[in-house]
């Protein structure tokens, strides 16, 4: 009879994948054993495999290109890395070895910038596209590298008035974008974004203010979905509206050349995978390309500002199930020996689902459990995947079994620590955990380097004044 959980696996999914097989009953992760890593570090723990982060842009751009070649798109294709998914410096110098641009969100990213660039990981010539709603030290830092010769900042206007406030602080020429406010999908709390001009106003606002400039030129259009790149109606009729409004805004304003599509790409959540990356990128290109040239307009560059798709599938996080409670008939508590609200707050934020697996014991009987956190509050469980409205992992016998079972958690490198606070205070004082960077080297040998401890008392004590 097939009951281990190696079974149930190859009978719900095409097994093995990519970057996940099983050798005597142990996971490996792009070929990294992961019990070896656990044996060396221990768990919680935190996981950024370094490689995944180059072949996701290397894929973006394979992809795009193609699309393009594929209809003799005439523009070109430029790839940003929107810093707020993971500001982290190793995830910056990884991705900055794929010829790049950034995009920021906030004031201190140009302290960030100043870093990598005393470290001459970038130089003065980098694209950096400026979004977010703008608060005067960001208008300031923003003006203080087009004053000091970054020619290639372009601030993305996220309402009318701050073409006044950069026009009182930059000196020299620069060139300034649009976001358009799109609609929001149906099922949303409100009609229209809040970041963003409204379409009505884009094409009257440029004539009034940017066209009478001798100092600012209008080079990019910039929209955001906020389900992301989708192949239903909503996504293509947004789609459209932005370019119509591109051609409108290119027939009075002959310096723009440039469309931000923004991000929207989406990470694997489950073996299951469904979504057609390579389709959606030709969908995507040819109707642009079908909508300019039906409007007699030259076809735009196009940029992508993908954060979560660069760094979230180079993520993991790993616990150790600690111990078992059968709290009725049905319920069977797997605790692990951290905190989903403190390490992965994507799971009770927004019922986010990650790729979930045993590492260990997959040659044991399976069943259906339920998995607690170390607080306190209802709200810290896990209980669902992607695919299923359940969990199945191996059968153990918790504190009682001499081996431990470890679990893992895939692709969770994208926001986790921005939203938890790292470093900071944790809820119920759960300490986060350590993180280990994984690289490969010449030889193509995977190496570790733990990047940090686990959270201190101390640490923790000094922050809250003690």
């Amino acid at each position: 009879m097939k009951n281990k959980y190696i079974n149930l696996v190859e009978q719900t999914f095409d097994w093995p994948q990519a970057e996940f097989k099983v050798k005597d009953g142990n996971l490996f992760f792009h070929d990294i054993p992961m019990m070896d890593v656990i044996d060396q570090y221990g768990t919680p723990l935190k996981i950024t495999y370094l490689p995944k982060i180059s072949s996701q842009i290397q894929r973006a751009k394979r992809m795009f290109n193609v699309a393009m070649a594929k209809v003799d798109y005439k523009g070109s294709y430029h790839y940003c890395y929107c810093t707020k998914s993971s500001h982290f410096a190793f995830v910056l110098q990884e991705a900055l070895k794929n010829d790049i641009n950034l995009e920021t969100s906030s004031a201190f990213d140009f302290n960030l910038v100043d870093s990598l660039y005393e470290e001459e990981l970038i130089d003065k010539n980098i694209m950096i596209i400026c979004n977010g709603y703008k608060k005067d030290l960001y208008i300031e830092n923003i003006a203080a590298k087009v004053n000091d010769g970054w020619k290639n900042i372009i601030p993305i206007l996220d309402n009318m008035g701050e073409f006044d406030d950069f026009d009182r602080v930059i000196e020299h020429p620069c060139n300034l974008g649009i976001r358009i406010a799109s609609e929001e999908e149906p099922k949303f709390e409100f009609y229209t974004s809040r970041l963003g001009i409204r379409y009505s106003d884009i094409v009257p606002f440029y004539k009034q203010k940017i066209a009478k400039s001798k100092k600012f030129s209008l080079k990019m259009l910039h929209f955001f979905i906020n389900t992301g790149i989708k192949d239903n109606a909503y996504y293509w009729n947004e789609l459209s509206k932005c370019v119509n409004v591109y051609c409108d805004l290119k027939a009075v304003c002959p310096d723009l050349d440039s469309l931000n599509i923004g991000g929207g790409f989406p990470i694997k959540s489950s073996l299951v995978e469904d979504y057609d990356y390579e389709y959606m990128t030709e969908e995507v290109i040819s109707q642009i390309k079908t909508i300019c040239n039906m409007r007699g307009v030259e076809e735009p560059e196009i940029f992508t500002e993908f954060g979560s798709f660069t760094v979230g599938e180079s993520g993991a996080t790993i616990f150790q199930v600690l111990d078992i409670k059968q709290q009725n008939d049905r319920e069977r508590w797997y605790m692990i020996d951290s905190s989903f609200m403190t390490t992965l707050p994507d799971i009770w934020g927004i019922k986010k689902r990650f790729i979930m697996l045993p590492i260990n014991k997959w040659e044991n009987q399976y069943q259906r459990v339920f998995l607690g956190g170390l607080t306190c509050d209802s709200e810290d469980y896990y209980n669902a995947e992607a695919h299923s409205n359940a969990i199945f992992l191996p059968i153990t016998e918790g504190k009682h079994e001499k081996e431990p079972l470890y679990i893992g958690f895939f692709h969770t490198g994208a926001y986790q620590e921005s939203i938890a606070g790292y470093g900071g205070i944790q809820h119920c004082l759960i300490p986060a955990p350590k993180h280990v960077i994984i690289d490969k080297d010449a030889s193509g040998d995977y190496t570790t380097k733990l990047f940090s401890k686990e959270q201190s008392y101390k640490s923790m004590l000094k922050i809250l004044g003690y």
